[in-house]
């Protein structure tokens, strides 16, 4: 397996920082080692909020407002172990353009770095097949996201589907995501939900409960506009909109209210979540759904925002001024 290891692989910036390929300083330190599969040239896919999509003009080593400069594949396996001996590190996370030899060039860095590193490994990535998906189970992988990124199958086509020039349909990631269920069980598998893209709070909230009733744990991100991108012009989503979708999530995934529960407005925004007040206050004071959702221990430092503000994803337990902050910015509609 080691002989079919790709030269190059792509790390976060912050990633690169922590781990000791780069010198730097961290505003805030990362808990996962964030990874990318390497190739000469752009992804086949062709998302219009990714730089990386096959006809986006932006740099080919950005992923959302991060960059990812190369490495040679061995010295990053090396450098992770050793950051994950001392505890700075706690889990890897490859990301995966899409490409022809993708699945080989996963299959590999994922084999290595589970013989290699004492910390769990996931991988985000598109299996296209449930014999993908299986794979990367054997290979080492203790967790698999495939990413939705649209709340409705209108916006996912137009985004990221047929009519963007993509390879993808919402209705064969969802069956990938319950096959992916049935290979890494419940708890295991992970989307990513992109808060900002034309939906209403209803919608985002409804796929929300859907796929935790499928068992998969979704994440949120908020729309960011990249520079030569398809939706470069798009605006990001208000901080009022996000917050109260993550304390949506947060209830819903928690257990503590369903989307059935939930009130809206006409315009489709949260007006009731369908709990206590008292339960509500509590939640918003542990400033737990506003921290970055996702695997255990992925906290995505400065993913979505500039370290200015205003920071959709808290990468850190948030202070008692940010969650007077928060209260202020959960407005209800």
């Amino acid at each position: 397996m080691e002989d079919r290891l790709p030269e190059k692989v792509r790390v976060s910036i912050g990633s690169a920082i922590a781990i000791g390929l780069l010198s730097g300083k961290l505003d805030a330190q990362p808990t996962t080692a964030y990874l990318m599969t390497y190739r000469e040239g752009k992804c086949t896919a062709n998302c219009g909020f990714c730089p990386q999509a096959r006809k986006s003009h932006g740099r080919s080593d950005m992923l959302s407002r991060v960059s990812w400069p190369a490495f040679p594949t061995k010295n990053v396996v090396k450098a992770v172990a050793e950051a994950a001996e001392n505890n700075g590190i706690k889990r890897v996370c490859i990301q995966a353009l899409n490409y022809p030899e993708v699945f080989a060039d996963l299959q590999a860095i994922v084999g290595v770095l589970a013989r290699h590193v004492k910390v769990p490994i996931s991988v985000s990535c598109q299996p296209l097949s449930p014999e993908n998906i299986r794979r990367l189970a054997e290979a080492g992988a203790e967790r698999v996201g495939i990413p939705l990124d649209a709340a409705t199958e209108e916006i996912f086509d137009r985004v990221k589907g047929l009519s963007a020039g993509g390879p993808y349909e919402m209705r064969r990631q969802l069956a990938l995501l319950e096959e992916a269920v049935k290979v890494f069980g419940k708890g295991r598998v992970s989307t990513h939900l992109i808060v900002g893209l034309g939906e209403t709070e209803r919608e985002m909230v409804y796929m929300v409960q859907k796929c935790v009733d499928m068992g998969v744990l979704p994440a949120l991100f908020a729309f960011t506009p990249v520079a030569g991108t398809a939706l470069e012009n798009m605006k990001q989503p208000s901080i009022q909109q996000y917050r109260r979708v993550q304390l949506a999530r947060h209830l819903i995934v928690h257990g503590l209210t369903r989307f059935e529960k939930m009130d809206f407005n006409g315009e489709g925004c949260i007006i009731s979540f369908g709990v206590d007040r008292q339960i509500l206050k509590k939640v918003v004071e542990s400033g737990e759904p506003f921290q970055t959702s996702g695997c255990p221990n992925c906290n995505r430092p400065y993913y979505n925002e500039k370290p200015g503000g205003p920071i959709y994803n808290y990468p850190r337990p948030l202070t008692v001024e940010e969650i007077k902050k928060v209260f202020e910015e959960l407005v209800l509609t």
